[in-house]
């Protein structure tokens, strides 16, 4: 998946600092993960994120440290034998946040209705959701299929 910048992890940032104290606490983003459909324990969270809140300075490095730690993680498990079928229904899962209409396909306009809906869009920040989807968009359908959001998905 493609880093986001730092002005998109700002707007993501405030976004999630829903009492605009300044920080992303850990039920803050725990809300975001089960609005994606991620099951997290609180107290693994706490152990991930070292803290019981995060400001915008350390929200980005948590950011980075995911991304890195996270593409490693999921090429690994990508290649791990055994493991393929527990990725293959969690990628399914996190596919069908955004596949609103279950056509199959993600477009661009469902990509920024569920961005919205998980608090992370806004008008301002202009980017374009069709520019997101072309980064992948292997037969340039303008869509996302599965198979191409698997393979974004374990960039």
């Amino acid at each position: 998946m493609s880093s986001l910048n730092t002005i998109d992890l700002y707007q993501i940032f405030k976004n999630l600092d829903k009492n605009g104290d300044g920080l992303v606490s850990i039920d803050e983003l725990m809300w975001l993960l089960k609005r994606i459909g991620i099951q997290c324990k609180r107290d693994e969270l706490e152990l991930l994120v070292g803290n019981k809140a995060l400001d915008a300075v350390d929200f980005l490095f948590f950011y980075e440290t995911l991304v890195i730690k996270g593409n490693n993680f999921y090429q690994e498990k990508c290649k791990v034998e055994g493991e393929d079928e527990v990725l293959e229904n969690n990628l399914r899962k996190a596919f069908r946040v955004f596949d609103m209409n279950d056509d199959g396909f993600i477009s661009s306009e469902e990509l920024r209705t569920a961005l919205s809906r998980l608090g992370l869009w806004d008008e301002s920040c202009g980017q374009d959701c069709r520019q997101m989807i072309n980064v992948y968009d292997s037969n340039s359908d303008g869509l996302l299929d599965f198979e191409e959001f698997k393979d974004m998905m374990c960039a």
